[in-house]
């Protein structure tokens, strides 16, 4: 059956069964019981639009705190280009059914307008019943909706795919990932689309929340290491447990209810909760309180003297030495002699050597800085590269431009570094040009790895307005670059 008289057939069947005639069809059960829920929650088949549209102030905000703002990029790059080419929008939800974000085909965008399938209106089950955002999230399963199937009349000739996405840290529904089109457009690849695109959007997220967390644990360990060998854990804000010791005295997850100073461990013991910047500090009654340790702040980034900065004594450091912390710094949890000398020298180096420049450097910075077995930094350490890295990851680009002093260590040819330097490069790089944020442009522009970009000059010459002041110079930068 092709689409025209499978719509029609649909239209059919919809005219009877709610007209409340016996028929000997029945639609879908995925369909009957979506049009069950609708009807219960009084909405009318006859509705013209949907009769809650959120305003622009409300909408931006919900956008910028939405999981999915963050892989945004990505689900355009599925997605749009095949909707476009296709006929379709691609369209993203929060978990309540608000459209986010919605591109394509601009044909396309001109006729969804007409039934207010656009940004800012609220798609919900109870708000415009049957379809197949609302449906997706309802049932937290990937649908197709077509035609008739949808409870509303005015939207029988549509035809929509969509699928849930799930935060991959607590498991809940944040949202959907839709691929909508007139009814011609019907095709059964849609539903296989949409749910590799929610999986893809979720296997980012897991990156994502898998680099936060090594990032709270490089800032946090050292209050778990100051328990000394009372039993403890380092708890997400959402609860998970990223480190503890002794090991495997815990759930993976434990319920922290906001403002809480005790938790029931669902073993007659009761814990402690103490708050940190990030997450909290689990620790049984009775175990001491984190004892106050040495600050150490590292300035890594761009080409001037690396700094150490511990308890207000500034550290000048020679490279090698910068290169020790800089790589302590990313693994909170410690390296062994050996791991170091490999991320160092690689094949070619001495644990004996790492051995004797540690002792040189804790000597230096002091005690209450470094441990060893594995060596390990348990002061209260940030410094430049995970201030970019931290901004980074919670989409914060302007903030991530700002700290950018240059790249890391660039004298630095240890083999593990120059990976960190090129991926710290390229991530913030890509992340500038996506945004197309011609403000955030300039600003990377005047970085010393952005001064030298091609791509950034010209995408900042195609972009600026004629009368900006800046064309000028970033016509004479192009000249310079082109030679």
């Amino acid at each position: 059956m092709d689409a025209g008289d499978r719509a029609r057939k649909l239209s059919a069947l919809y005219d009877e069964v709610l007209g409340g005639h016996r028929v000997p069809g029945a639609p879908r059960p995925l369909v009957a019981a979506s049009w069950e829920r609708s009807l219960a929650a009084a909405v009318d088949p006859e509705l013209d639009a949907p009769p809650m549209v959120v305003d622009l102030d409300l909408l931006e905000a919900l956008r910028a705190d939405h999981p999915l703002h963050a892989v945004l990029p990505v689900l355009r790059q599925t997605l749009t280009t095949i909707a476009d080419e296709a006929s379709h929008i691609m369209i993203i939800t929060d978990a309540q059914g608000t459209i986010l974000w919605r591109e394509g085909s601009a044909a396309v965008r001109r006729q969804a307008d007409r039934i207010a399938l656009s940004e800012g209106a609220i798609w919900s089950e109870d708000q415009i019943g049957t379809n197949g955002m609302g449906t997706a999230l309802a049932t937290g399963q990937p649908v197709q909706i077509h035609s008739a199937e949808h409870l509303v009349r005015r939207i029988h000739e549509w035809t929509c795919a969509a699928a849930p996405v799930h935060d991959p840290d607590t498991g809940k529904l944040i949202g959907a990932v839709d691929v909508s089109g007139p009814l011609r457009t019907v095709h059964p690849a849609m539903v296989a689309l949409v749910t590799a695109a929610a999986q893809l959007a979720e296997g980012q997220l897991r990156v994502r929340m898998a680099a936060a967390d090594e990032m709270l644990r490089a800032r946090n360990m050292q209050h778990l290491v100051a328990l000394g060998d009372a039993p403890g854990a380092l708890l997400t804000p959402s609860g998970r447990v990223l480190a503890v010791q002794p090991l495997e005295w815990l759930p993976k997850r434990l319920v922290v209810p906001p403002g809480t100073d005790r938790i029931d461990l669902g073993d007659g013991r009761e814990g402690l909760i103490e708050p940190l910047d990030e997450g909290y500090l689990l620790r049984i009654p009775g175990t001491p309180i984190r004892r106050t340790r040495p600050s150490l702040r590292l300035k890594l980034l761009g080409a001037g003297q690396p700094l150490a900065v511990v308890g207000g004594r500034e550290i000048k450091l020679t490279l090698r030495r910068a290169e020790v912390l800089t790589l302590l710094l990313l693994h909170p949890t410690g390296l062994t002699a050996e791991q170091l000398m490999l991320q160092l020298y690689g094949d070619e180096g001495n644990p004996t050597t790492v051995r004797a420049e540690m002792h040189r450097l804790r000597n230096l910075l002091g005690g209450g800085v470094l441990d060893t077995k594995p060596y390990r930094i348990i002061a209260d350490v940030t410094g430049d590269i995970t201030d970019v890295q931290k901004a980074m990851h919670r989409g914060d680009l302007r903030t991530a431009v700002d700290l950018y002093a240059g790249p890391l260590l660039t004298r630095s040819d240890a083999p593990a570094l120059r990976a960190e330097r090129d991926e710290l490069d390229a991530t913030l790089r890509h992340a500038v040009l996506d945004s197309a944020d011609i403000e955030l442009l300039w600003r990377f522009a005047q970085t010393s790895t952005g001064a030298e970009d091609l791509e950034i000059f010209e995408t900042l010459e195609a972009n600026l307005p004629p009368a900006d002041r800046r064309r000028a110079a970033v016509a004479a930068r192009l000249h310079r670059l082109a030679d």
